[in-house]
């Protein structure tokens, strides 16, 4: 009755308390971290990447065309004489300064029309690797709800055992006014009204240790969202889990849906076609080449030509065949197929971690549910022991002893009922997780 009248007054206190205090949503703050967490921009950074990289000509389908031009100046001296031509002498030339410039530019191309189908096997590859980029940017984002998730709802286990320790220090706070009015009348001794302030002090001392670790957890969700870690927030009060998630369909979805076993099978899908790649090496390659020159010449001094422009275009093909090369073809075509090998391995492998996780996950989330259930009835039972030993304590047929053990008996029950609905719940977000179900079906 306590507990729902302080939460009635919160509630309708709270537009005039501190507005700097908002009521954090799982919604919101699985939101804020999706936006905002680095893991998954690197992730999403690389996939960007994987897709540029996926194209025709990256995988060399298309021809490859190039240009160039190329400008040569000369400045020369001349100074020449000249044997005589029967009776005629020709006079001797000399010239200082003379240029001669010429210039050549041209394109080239060079098309692989077949190379034992390696560019189909690349472009391929080139597919797979962005499927894989896309599957990094979901194992991401799956871990990043699932820690946000068990970071929030460990706010509210911790906000519970705050609220269990203020319950139990209000009781201490009662013991020791009733032990002190009886001992300032002369009913009860000094000491019983000294180990009442003693019990009081211990109790006030646990709630401050509380506050304590209720304020990391909040530390770590705002790490987490990428925010100032000072901000204050308010969660909810209660933490709700499912009890009907069924064994045979939690596998079936990690088997179909995980993104880490779907990374697997991906990265087990390039080394086979890595192995196609490098298998084409091995058969022989055709190329279409061609090109077009265009070339300029001025002379200013000199025999012959003083200018011309030519223009010249060439076509063909070639025919590159493989013949020996050390048996390093072989070794190449040995090293991808037991490549392709190991990543079978580590897929199944990896099957069999991942359905054993869970397979102890689900034993233990069997277990917290019904640890639950077992101390939400201790629970109602050792309030009701509390409440019985105060009345008898108060009109003096029990001991301080046996009320505060009853007391302690209550805040450990009520403690082992947070922790079990706690646990409940996390191994549930971890259940959700391997099935990859925890992006819908999280709450």
């Amino acid at each position: 009755m306590k507990r729902f009248l302080l939460l009635f007054f919160t509630i309708l206190l709270q537009p005039f308390l501190s507005f700097s205090q908002e009521l954090l949503t799982l919604e919101n703050a699985i939101s804020t971290a999706l936006e905002k967490n680095y893991a998954i921009k690197i992730a999403r950074s690389r996939e960007s990447i994987a897709h540029n990289d996926n194209t025709r000509g990256n995988a060399g389908m298309l021809p490859v065309v190039a240009g160039s031009t190329q400008a040569n100046f000369n400045n020369n001296s001349v100074n020449q004489t000249f044997f005589p031509l029967g009776s005629t002498t020709r006079d001797p030339l000399v010239q200082s300064g003379v240029h001669n410039r010429n210039s050549t530019s041209g394109v080239s191309l060079v098309w692989t029309v077949f190379d034992g189908m390696g560019m189909f096997a690349t472009a391929e590859r080139l597919r797979e690797i962005e499927k894989l980029g896309k599957t990094n940017v979901e194992i991401n984002i799956e871990n990043t709800v699932a820690q946000v998730a068990a970071a929030y709802y460990d706010i509210i286990r911790q906000k519970q055992r705050q609220e269990s320790l203020k319950d139990a220090l209000d009781i201490s706070g009662t013991r020791r006014e009733l032990a002190k009015a009886n001992y300032e009348v002369g009913t009860t001794s000094k000491s019983e009204y000294l180990a009442a302030q003693v019990d009081y002090n211990q109790d006030q001392a646990a709630l401050v240790a509380q506050e304590q670790f209720l304020r990391n957890s909040k530390v770590n969700l705002n790490s987490l969202l990428l925010r100032d870690f000072n901000v204050d927030f308010n969660v909810p009060d209660t933490i709700i889990f499912r009890k009907d998630l069924d064994i045979a369909q939690l596998q079936q979805n990690l088997k179909s849906q995980n993104p880490n076993l779907l990374a697997a099978n991906q990265n087990r899908k390039i080394a086979s076609i890595s192995e196609k790649e490098i298998h084409a090496l091995r058969l022989p390659q055709v190329d279409l080449l061609g090109s077009y020159t265009y070339s300029t010449l001025n002379n200013e001094v000199g025999f012959g030509v003083k200018s011309s422009k030519n223009g010249s275009l060439n076509y063909g093909a070639r025919l590159v065949i493989p013949i020996y090369d050390g048996y390093n073809q072989r070794r190449r075509e040995q090293n991808a197929k037991i490549n392709t090998i190991i990543t079978e391995y580590q897929e199944n492998d990896l099957k069999n971690q991942l359905l054993s996780a869970l397979e102890r996950t689900y034993i233990a989330y069997q277990n917290s549910v019904q640890l639950f259930d077992f101390e939400e009835k201790n629970l109602k039972i050792a309030r009701q022991n509390v409440d019985l030993a105060f009345e008898r304590y108060k009109f003096g047929n029990s001991t301080a002893i046996e009320f505060r053990e009853a007391q302690r008996n209550a805040v450990a029950s009520e403690s082992r009922l947070i922790e079990a609905a706690y646990n409940v719940k996390v191994t549930e977000i971890e259940l959700l997780r391997l099935s990859s179900s925890i992006v819908s079906d999280v709450k």
